[in-house]
Order: structure tokens, then C-alpha cells, then sequence
């Protein structure tokens, strides 16, 4: 499973105006810059569409927040099993006895 990247409001506004030149393509942008080209058409046309209020982000800081505590909690929890698995693997070999 591969993670979706999330690039800045920096970068989409940047590729935006490259591919809004003459004589340049979405297509060769997109390229250059190792995105997919209808990403970069759907860019450009939110930017045309919402002007300067485009790339703004969806959720509030507080959101965003409690999605990042959610994700920091599933991999905790996920190395404590993993730990507890271990510990558990470890505690049956040591009783068998060595030797």
C-alpha cells in the first residue's frame, strides 16, 4: 500500500504557473515534475476557479491534529503487540531450557 503524498500549497501554486505558460503543456510539466498530469489539470483548474483562496487545505488545525494523534496511536499500538509477541516468543524459549 503505497502512502498519498501531500505536497504544499508552495509547490501546487509553482506548477500551476509553469503549466500555465504558453507554449507548455500539463502533460510535460506534470512530467518534470513526477506528478500525474490530471493532478496537475485538477491544480490548475482550482486555481482558475477560487483564485487565491485555492490550495487552502479542507480541515481546520484542530482536525488535523487529532488525524495525526489517531495515526501516532495505530502505530504505537501496533509496535506494543508487536513487542508483546516478542516478549511472549522469548519467555517460552527461556523456560525450555538451554543446554
Amino acid at each position: 500500500m503505497s502512502m498519498r503524498r501531500k505536497f504544499s500549497e508552495e509547490f501546487k501554486r509553482g506548477a500551476v504557473e509553469q503549466a500555465s505558460r504558453p507554449g507548455v503543456s500539463c502533460a510535460q510539466v506534470a512530467r518534470e515534475l513526477g506528478i500525474r498530469d490530471n493532478l496537475l489539470t485538477r491544480w490548475k483548474r482550482e486555481a482558475q476557479s477560487q483564485g487565491k483562496a485555492a490550495f487552502g487545505g479542507a480541515g481546520t488545525p484542530r482536525d488535523e491534529e487529532v488525524a495525526r494523534l489517531k495515526r501516532e496511536l495505530a502505530r504505537v499500538q501496533k509496535e506494543r503487540d508487536f513487542l508483546r509477541e516478542a516478549a511472549t516468543f522469548f519467555a517460552k524459549g527461556s523456560s525450555r531450557g538451554i543446554g
